[in-house]
């Protein structure tokens, strides 16, 4: 992505200002890492190409708010970068859709690194982190994102914007991490158990789906009562709070 339109509309959303330590993953050619560097913001860029990181390298060596790490974003703590740098991070990327699924993962586990997240996806999964309940988008990434994150699709970019022209629409979402999510740290591996298990059979009924997880029906009975949830209703249909207390009296009672 190099159309200027673009790029500043993403620094905007990112709301990129100079001082800023900004994570870039992917950063390719290097046009939006310049526009970061135009804001007088630093750059800490990660890149798996060894090609473009040496062309990076060449461009940017003499400028000394950026940094290259040379590797696969996945196998890089952000936590560690975000406390070399004492402080927060804003995060930037045009994620290969590849790894769309796993960084964003990744993103939840260290959320406290950030301070603000402007992602460019392919649309559909855009469309699914922000979309609400009974939703036919609404699932697994978008509970366990807007659980811990204020998620807002910003705008959509056609592929007519990108060389090669890609098969598919992006669009760029922002993910801004919420100071007192309701779920705590220790909740969260049974609340992702719940979540995605609850959709991991989307046409069944909660009562059915959730018996993977709760094999002992009088207790998924007991829990789905006492989170005051119909045992008919789907994954679907249910809300992030009603999420979150299915999840405790399932972790309670089963």
């Amino acid at each position: 992505m190099s159309h200027p339109g673009i790029i500043r509309r993403i620094v905007e959303t990112a709301r990129i200002k100079a001082g800023d330590d900004v994570l870039e993953i992917g950063p390719g050619r290097g046009s939006l890492t310049k526009a970061i560097v135009d804001a007088h913001a630093s750059v800490i860029a990660i890149e798996l190409d060894r090609d473009l990181c040496a062309r990076l390298r060449a461009e940017f060596s003499d400028n000394i708010g950026f940094e290259l790490i040379e590797g696969d974003c996945l196998s890089i703590s952000f936590s560690e970068i975000a406390e070399r740098k004492k402080g927060r991070l804003k995060l930037v990327s045009n994620l290969p859709y590849n790894i769309s699924s796993p960084v964003l993962f990744k993103l939840m586990d260290e959320r406290e690194s950030f301070s603000l997240i402007a992602l460019m996806l392919q649309k559909e999964v855009a469309q699914r982190i922000a979309s609400g309940p009974g939703s036919k988008d609404y699932g697994i990434l978008s509970v366990l994102l807007q659980t811990l994150f204020h998620v807002k699709k910003e705008f959509d970019v056609p592929p007519g914007f990108f060389h090669p022209r890609p098969k598919v629409a992006s669009s760029v979402v922002s993910l801004m991490p919420l100071e007192t999510p309701g779920i705590s740290p220790e909740e969260q591996g049974f609340y992702r158990k719940t979540v995605k298990t609850a959709f991991g059979q989307r046409r069944k009924t909660l009562f059915n789906a959730l018996k993977k997880l709760c094999p002992k029906t009088d207790a998924l009975q007991s829990a789905l009562e006492a989170a005051g949830i119909d045992p008919k209703r789907r994954a679907e249909t249910l809300s992030i709070a009603d999420f979150i207390r299915l999840s405790r009296e399932l972790e309670r009672l089963c």
